[in-house]
């Protein structure tokens, strides 16, 4: 391989990325565009043409499958002596190589690699019962607070700058962090922020470690640049020693981490901090269909914030494909079952069940789909979670539920059964928990809870007495035998089969089909994302979603959940979608009553502001949420008041008639000067616009009512 032949094939932008000179270069990549492909590129085409020498270069990503990835296509481009590891795994080696200079002739501590049994001790020091949920989400807690460089003594006042919501009061987990080093202490072991840290002090400390790292490494290349947190940024910094040959690619729409530590914010300085960067933007889209790639920039487009700054308009490079499916169903199970159904057709069409991802927000979302699947006699497999019926909390949920037939009263309602019998595990309906871990469980039961409302709406129906004659069967014992049927048609061995995932478990990876599912408010974005930074990570969610798919999207939601309760909205990310000729809307799949009345689907509306989707008829009217700013042109508006009254009093018909107060403010708010313009605000039709649109164009343009009436303008 020549570095003449590593440039072929390679796009423009692609190949300036490559060839930039030595020096700090920021390529932002959007999703699909070939970043892995350009960063490698790089690193070969500068070994081979020798710019630089193959053991002095550093690439280090995230995971030990993207640096396995990277090591295979540096080794087939010619670049196989490149060191590339995890921020981790080159700490790692590092500290192992030095600790006995460092440590006075003994051996690097022992690494502890889960947190949990010294976290659960912590927890108890603090005066705190901590089981293995809340001491994962402890641990979460104090992972946060070390990878962004925070103390114990400064916790409380981090936390709270943060807007963190920890598990327990945040003095309480400060005790426990503390309590925590301690114990580390006395016992001889450090964990893997340890590693890092002890990384950075090894070259920060001491001069001669100091050069032999930086001599070993002289260049440097970081992937996924947007995932980077304080402690890593720094040991980085570390790395470089003042120096500048440094390579980052990332995507700040792809910020989706932010819980763990992971800040954009280096992403975003980057060209600031380094005036001499260049800077390259990789746009083409080699992943996905134009299609996809539209509904991909028309999400994104919306975003507000910092990462917005940094934001990318894809642009596809593929042939064309179907539009996305948009769809609503009258609940979740019914949109499962024709999740699963359309599953079957794809695999029976030939694409492979490899091939096809149901992505959700939450792993609660999971056994709806897992069910409806197994039904279908569809294979799946879940990623990054344990299926719903194996994970611990539901274990130990059905022994509850089943240790409760004997207790329960045999006309205690089956909801209420299942509530109070879920409560002896310590899960209370109406107080959902702070923490990641712990929140989760709730939800997991929550589903349990859910199921038995949907059962009990359709429990089975059994045959007694006289042919014919059915009773329903809604008791505790029946619903414990149904939960018992269901995690058996779930325990199939695991095969090859399509992917079930939340958004979080499918980023970095893509399917030739996706179902991106429960696109609810409350859900997407969740009820728990309050702030203007929680809800543009949501939408960032949505936008890895989508770009997940190369060749059919489909989007959907349920009106109602599981459990059934109010009507949902859907996601407020989803923006209008245009097409050459008109507008694609939300497909209503939700009854046979509704085709038979001919019902039509909903155009979706988007808030031209902030891009939500507008239910409401006078937000749909305005064309914007009524918490978003107005720009209404207050003259144009008091005139077009004056000649409503007018045209009313003419027509002897109330104001409203002619147009209603909401569409007299989207008039003076939106300034229509053509019909197109003027039809495109909700309420006004072909008929109104032949009555009136003369007079508007005319107001819009500057006309007031006494000119109107002396050129007798028609009303």
């Amino acid at each position: 391989m020549t570095a003449e032949r590593v440039l072929a094939g390679l796009d423009p932008d692609q190949r300036r990325a490559v060839t930039a000179p030595a020096g700090p270069v920021c390529i932002l990549a959007g999703a699909g565009t070939g970043k892995t492909r350009a960063i490698t590129h790089r690193i070969a085409y500068r070994t081979l043409s020798g710019d630089i020498s193959p053991r002095h270069v550093l690439a280090v990503t995230f995971t030990a499958r993207a640096a396995a990835e990277m090591r295979a296509r540096l080794t087939g481009l010619g670049a196989g002596r490149v060191q590339a590891r995890t921020f981790h795994a080159a700490a790692l080696r590092q500290v192992r190589y030095f600790a006995p200079r460092l440590l006075e002739g003994r051996n690097m501590p022992e690494l502890v690699e889960s947190k949990a049994r010294l976290v659960t001790l912590a927890a108890g020091k603090a005066g705190l019962r901590a089981d293995r949920t809340a001491a994962r989400d402890l641990a979460s807690e104090i992972e946060w607070a070390k990878s962004s460089l925070v103390e114990p003594g400064e916790y409380v006042v981090a936390a709270t700058k943060a807007l963190r919501e920890p598990p327990y009061e945040a003095a309480k987990v400060a005790e426990v962090f503390a309590a925590y080093e301690t114990l580390k202490r006395r016992q001889g072991v450090i964990d893997f922020e340890d590693m890092l840290r002890a990384a950075v002090w090894g070259i920060e400390e001491h001069p001669d470690v100091a050069e032999q790292v930086r001599s070993q490494y002289r260049h440097f290349v970081v992937d996924e640049y947007q995932d980077v947190n304080p402690l890593q940024q720094r040991l980085l910094d570390a790395w470089l020693g003042g120096r500048d040959d440094l390579t980052v690619v990332g995507d700040a729409s792809q910020t989706i981490y932010s819980f763990t530590g992971a800040t954009s914010s280096y992403l975003v300085d980057f060209p600031r901090q380094r005036r001499e960067a260049v800077v390259v933007r990789l746009v083409r889209d080699y992943r996905s269909t134009p299609q996809v790639v539209g509904l991909a920039n028309a999400v994104i487009k919306q975003a507000r914030g910092t990462e917005a700054k940094l934001r990318l308009e894809l642009i596809g490079q593929r042939p064309p494909g179907a539009e996305p499916d948009l769809k609503i169903f009258p609940d979740e199970s019914a949109e499962a079952v024709a999740v699963a159904r359309r599953c079957r057709e794809l695999i029976g069409a030939g694409t492979p069940a490899s091939e096809i991802a149901v992505l959700f927000r939450t792993n609660a979302q999971s056994e709806t789909y897992e069910k409806a699947l197994a039904e279908a006699e569809v294979p799946y497999v879940v990623r990054g979670a344990e299926r719903f019926f194996e994970r611990t909390e539901i274990r130990q949920g059905m022994i509850a539920l089943r240790a409760a037939v004997r207790l329960t009263p045999g006309e205690t309602p089956l909801v209420q059964a299942v509530v109070d019998a879920l409560a002896a595990t310590g899960w209370a309906r109406d107080k959902p928990p702070a923490g990641g871990a712990q929140r989760e469980q709730w939800e997991a039961l929550a589903a349990l809870v859910a199921l038995a409302e949907e059962y009990e709406r359709s429990p089975a129906l059994l045959p007694v007495g006289e042919a014919g004659k059915v009773q329903r069967d809604v008791s505790l014992s029946a619903f414990n035998e149904e939960l018992a049927h269901r995690a058996d048609q779930q325990h199939a061995p695991t095969v090859a089969g399509v992917t079930l995932a939340s958004l979080h478990s499918a980023k970095g990876l893509e399917w030739d089909a996706v179902f991106l599912v429960g696109l609810a408010d409350g859900t997407l974005p969740t009820t728990y994302a309050k702030t203007p930074d929680q809800l543009e990570e949501e939408r960032r969610l949505l936008y890895v979603g989508v770009t997940r798919a190369r060749q059919w999207l489909w989007l959907s939601y349920g009106q109602l959940r599981a459990g059934g309760g109010r009507t949902r909205r859907p996601c407020r990310f989803l923006p209008q979608l245009g097409t050459g000729t008109g507008h694609r809307t939300f497909e209503k799949a939700s009854s046979s009553a509704s085709r038979k009345t001919g019902t039509r689907p909903s155009q979706i509306v988007s808030c031209r502001i902030c891009g939500a989707t507008l239910l409401a008829g006078a937000d749909r009217k305005l064309g914007r949420c009524p918490t978003c700013p107005s720009d209404l042109d207050q003259d144009l508006h008091d005139r077009l008041f004056q000649w409503r009254a007018h045209a009313a009093a003419q027509q002897k018909v109330p104001a409203y008639v002619v147009f209603t107060d909401a569409t007299l403010v989207a008039i003076a708010e939106r300034r229509p000067t053509t019909p197109p313009e003027l039809l495109a605000i909700a309420g006004i039709g072909g008929r109104k616009l032949g009555q009136y649109g003369a007079a508007v164009f005319a107001l819009v343009g500057g006309a007031t009512p006494a000119d109107l009436a002396a050129e007798n303008f028609e009303n």
